[in-house]
């Protein structure tokens, strides 16, 4: 047996499937927990504790920037994580990415709220810092999971296993805002908003410490490995990356786009605008009640549904999210990534056109629009994972998938809520022009795949650049 043989078996014995498979998915379950808590705290606790003189539209505006904090961060991450990933090695890396998320959520559990005498200023900024930690993480570790199951992956199945770390996404999601339904249940209102809110944050600290103990025994993929042997190690990734894969960061970045608008506006937007009272004369008795002014000329109408019930609508969508993840990986392998990907970004365009039908005539229209929603979120999604690595050497690889999704999270994720809001306002409470505002995206990422090649058939653990 050859030397490149044994090396290869050794990394074949100690990665297994299930532990490959296994790893990706709790590195992503951890890290997307954590960054959908922080999500659903920014709508329903933080406005409240953290800018309590503001009012209520204001404040959940500031919660929302503190919330967009964090996609300014992520690319700064995919350079930082993507530069060691690609000189030193993925699984360094990921544990990093690991331990930088999970200790930023921790201490956001320890934060005193903006109420607490002399934390007026120090409590949102020290939330700001910790959110641009959480986004430094995700930064990294997107790209690194992803890498862990394609490089890891049998011949013509990279789309298959790719779908695994992105089944971290719906997980975390329904783990993270089932305990905070939970929570909201078994508590009083009072005691939810004085330390209910916490546990989520606290409580995620035992899955990083799981996430470590199972990351800590794989090893380096076959594609590192021959990075290393021949020497093309690159000195500085994110310089070769731009210099000579610049193309292939525009095009990432475009593909991605659709993706991160649908699913921001269809979590946290939506979100928003259901459990938004639909009357005025609500809002008004709300605004008294905190003894907040209030300003009917700026008041926008939503559906006025319950904040747990329209949790457990969000819940049931996204369930369908993971579903159609996990069917998103044998379409993309059997009709290869481009040829799929704009037919469901076509299904994107279309639903944003239609989107006021569904989000405006209450609450049944809204489940409907949901679960339409986040099935297109899963049959885009899962392929991501296989068509961004795809597009890069393995030698800037970590870093060029991880600089074009999170770059896309900048202009696609960062403003989605806040743009979305705006638009809710300036409609006057009708939604139909955040779906104008999805089907734009959606257009700018058809265009982006439909001047891509198809990149299920190029080498994968032999393209060294």
């Amino acid at each position: 047996m050859s030397t490149s043989s044994a090396v290869t078996e050794t990394i074949h014995s100690a990665n297994t499937r299930g532990r490959v498979i296994f790893s990706s998915l709790i590195g992503t379950t951890i890290e997307f927990f954590d960054f959908y808590a922080y999500a659903t705290a920014s709508v329903l606790v933080f406005p409240k504790l953290f800018f309590p003189h503001a009012s209520d539209i204001n404040a959940i505006l500031s919660s929302f920037a503190i919330f967009g904090v964090a996609f300014v961060a992520r690319p700064v991450g995919s350079v930082l994580f993507g530069h060691f990933g690609d000189r030193l090695g993925r699984k360094g890396t990921l544990v990093a990415s690991l331990l930088t998320m999970g200790l930023a959520t921790f201490l956001i559990g320890l934060l005193p709220p903006a109420t607490t005498a002399g934390w007026v200023v120090l409590a949102p900024l020290l939330l700001v810092l910790l959110r641009f930690a959480q986004g430094l993480a995700l930064g990294g570790e997107w790209s690194g999971a992803a890498l862990l199951a394609t490089e890891n992956a049998p011949a013509n199945r990279r789309a298959v296993w790719g779908t695994f770390p992105q089944l971290g996404a719906p997980i975390g999601f329904i783990l993270a805002n089932v305990l905070f339904v939970l929570l909201d249940a078994v508590m009083t209102d009072e005691q939810f908003m004085a330390y209910g809110w916490r546990i989520p944050f606290l409580a995620s600290i035992i899955m990083v410490a799981i996430g470590l103990y199972v990351r800590l025994k794989l090893v380096e993929s076959v594609s590192f490995q021959k990075v290393v042997q021949e020497e093309k190690v690159a000195k500085v990734p994110l310089a070769a990356t731009f210099k000579h894969h610049w193309r292939a960061v525009i095009a990432g970045t475009f593909i991605m786009l659709a993706t991160y608008v649908l699913f921001y506006l269809t979590t946290s937007f939506t979100l928003t605008y259901g459990t938004a009272t639909g009357k005025v004369e609500a809002a008004r008795a709300a605004a008294e009640k905190a003894g907040k002014p209030f300003n009917e000329a700026a008041f926008v109408p939503g559906l006025g549904i319950e904040r747990s019930e329209f949790l457990w609508m969000l819940i049931l969508g996204v369930v369908f999210f993971g579903i159609f993840t996990v069917v998103s990986g044998p379409l993309a392998e059997k009709y290869g990534r481009r040829k799929f990907l704009l037919w469901v970004t076509a299904g994107i365009v279309v639903f944003g056109l239609t989107w006021g039908l569904m989000f405006g005539p209450g609450k049944g229209a809204a489940l409907v629009g949901l679960i339409l929603g986040f099935t297109l979120m899963g049959l885009t999604f899962g392929p991501m994972a296989a068509i961004l690595p795809e597009l890069f050497p393995a030698n800037v690889r970590y870093t060029g998938s991880a600089v074009s999704y999170n770059l896309s999270s900048v202009i696609g994720a960062a403003p989605a809520s806040f743009v979305a809001i705006a638009l809710w306002q300036a409609g006057k409470g009708s939604t139909m022009l955040v779906g104008v505002y999805l089907a734009v995206a959606a257009l700018l990422t058809f265009v982006a795949l439909w001047l891509t090649k198809e990149t299920k058939d190029r080498a994968f653990e032999e393209n060294v650049a």
